[in-house]
């Protein structure tokens, strides 16, 4: 058995299961989760429309093996969304390639960057999303964990990782905008990282799967547009991952797409040939539909903005939170352990939020989401304003 799997640790909702094994929830209440960042909002009818009729217009598409790289009206339709979004003009056969969701392919390219033999680092945010931690150990890396500062909108302290560690750092994983805390990176924090990228040669993979759903005027910063707008165009150790998940409420038909680097790209393409990862025909159909609507986008991001105008004030009242820059959670600070408090809010009023420390590791003495919760406002208006109005009257009869 590969030992490097020993050194796995249990992902969030497996420790949270752990932490209610024993706790039955008031039964006078209905059960609303606010833990897991799973859409929930209806998925729109003509990506459904768009598989079933690539499955029954061509019943012969099933009957072949798909190309791991994509159909070219794929990767065209990858490439049109990022002139359109971010004014880039990327190359669609050479600087996109199709995955299934970003969790699958931050792992896959994780495996794809490391060389184990020299001792090498991956560098991710604190609080993060497991998966950068699972795949830098199971890539034979050591995982760097560089915390949030929430005195400056939970920006990355960089400056706080020592030379030493840059030095072996092979790959830089961001999360923006990030997972918890929906903060955005601006200009001069990919500014730094990119110098850093140039004198380390590690490098830079962008998590950018809550891009769609924002809050401010202008919509968030990429990791490409970043490049493009600092002058490097040919987007050199860079690679960018989106999804239709959260954007086009669609988790469960695992479809996104990865762009950058051509030479990565092209060793990417080489690993995932063998990886056995190529997206189905009808995934492929619905996700061209998918990419080439922004109304459907429009209109889940104005649910959000609803959703959390709503809620976002309530909570406010009652514990120190407030409005992200993007994403769909809530990152609340709370009074006492974050453990005791999600399992006595579970017993007593049947919501469930993930506790702050199952989202972050202990680095340089502190664990950045110690005290703190982060619940998933993924549910229809009415279910987070009744789970809000609920933790409401928790808060308050813990004083």
């Amino acid at each position: 058995m590969n030992p490097l799997l020993s050194r796995l640790q249990p992902y969030p909702f497996e420790r949270l299961r752990q932490l209610f094994a024993d706790v039955t929830p008031n039964p006078a209440l209905r059960a609303i989760s606010l833990g897991m960042g799973e859409p929930k909002h209806a998925t729109p009818a003509f990506i459904r429309t768009a598989m079933m009729d690539s499955v029954m217009a061509t019943p012969s598409g099933l009957a072949s093996y798909p190309a791991t790289a994509g159909e070219p009206r794929l990767r065209q339709a990858f490439t049109d969304w990022l002139k359109l979004r971010y004014g880039l003009n990327v190359n669609p056969a050479t600087q996109v390639l199709p995955v299934s969701g970003s969790r699958e392919a931050l792992f896959a390219l994780t495996q794809t960057i490391i060389d184990p033999t020299r001792s090498p680092v991956v560098v991710c945010p604190n609080p993060f999303y497991q998966i950068y931690e699972g795949a830098a150990l199971l890539a034979g890396a050591e995982p760097y964990f560089v915390p949030t500062d929430a005195a400056r909108n939970f920006a990355q302290d960089w400056d706080s990782v020592p030379e030493s560690v840059w030095a072996r750092t092979q790959l830089l994983i961001t999360c923006s905008p990030g997972n918890p805390t929906g903060a955005v990176m601006p200009l001069s924090e990919w500014e730094k990282l990119f110098a850093l990228s140039d004198r380390y040669g590690f490098v830079i993979a962008s998590d950018e799967c809550y891009s769609e759903i924002y809050f401010r005027d202008e919509a968030p910063l990429g990791g490409m547009e970043a490049a493009a707008r600092l002058g490097r165009s040919d987007f050199r150790n860079l690679v960018s991952f989106t999804s239709l998940s959260k954007r086009s409420n669609v988790p469960g038909m695992r479809s996104g797409f990865v762009a950058g680097d051509a030479e990565i790209m092209k060793q990417f393409l080489l690993y995932r040939t063998y990886h056995g990862c190529a997206m189905s025909p009808a995934v492929q159909a619905a996700s061209i539909a998918a990419w080439g609507d922004e109304q459907h986008v429009l209109e889940n991001r104005a649910q959000y903005r609803d959703k959390f105008a709503q809620v976002t004030p309530m909570l406010a009242a009652v514990m120190e939170v407030a409005l992200p820059d993007a994403g769909f959670y809530l990152w609340a600070k709370i009074e006492g352990d974050d453990t005791t408090f999600a399992r006595e809010l579970y017993a007593l009023y049947n919501v469930t939020v993930l506790p702050g420390t199952y989202l972050a590791r202990d680095g340089q003495g502190v664990n950045p989401g110690a005290q703190r919760i982060r619940m998933a406002l993924v549910a229809e208006t009415a279910e987070c304003v009744e789970a809000a109005q609920r933790i409401v009257q928790f808060v308050k009869s813990r004083k």
